[in-house]
């Protein structure tokens, strides 16, 4: 299974947890900031996986790279700005499911990491 799928699959499990089991705190807004904030930062990685995989081929990776990094940024925070904003969601909630999905991705980079190391090592 594809890396970022993984991520994915078990991100939306833990977000799924994490938010069902935060409805019991009386902090408004809580489970659905915590899914939000894990949405954003899901499709943060899938926009950062497909913009590494779009400039593989390309001769001006560099300037590009830099273009998506930006915009990709730049969209994040207009959108975290305005929900704030709003008062849609709640703050700690959106950093909830960021750190989920953030620690989704140092673990499975880790597990994949191990694999691919075990699978060269001689025999």
């Amino acid at each position: 299974m594809d890396l970022i799928q993984k991520i994915h699959r078990n991100s939306l499990v833990l977000l799924f947890l994490l938010a069902a089991a935060s409805a019991f705190i009386e902090w408004e807004k809580l489970p659905i900031s915590i899914l939000t904030g894990g949405v954003l930062g899901l499709l943060n990685i899938r926009a950062l996986a497909w913009g590494v995989q779009g400039l593989l081929g390309s001769q001006r990776a560099g300037t590009k790279v830099l273009f998506f990094s930006q915009f990709r940024i730049v969209m994040l925070f207009l959108v975290l700005t305005t929900l704030v904003y709003l008062k849609l969601v709640n703050i700690f909630g959106i950093l909830a499911g960021f750190t989920v999905v953030f620690g989704m991705v140092i673990v499975e980079g880790l597990k994949y990491a191990k694999e691919e190391d075990s699978s060269k090592e001689p025999r």
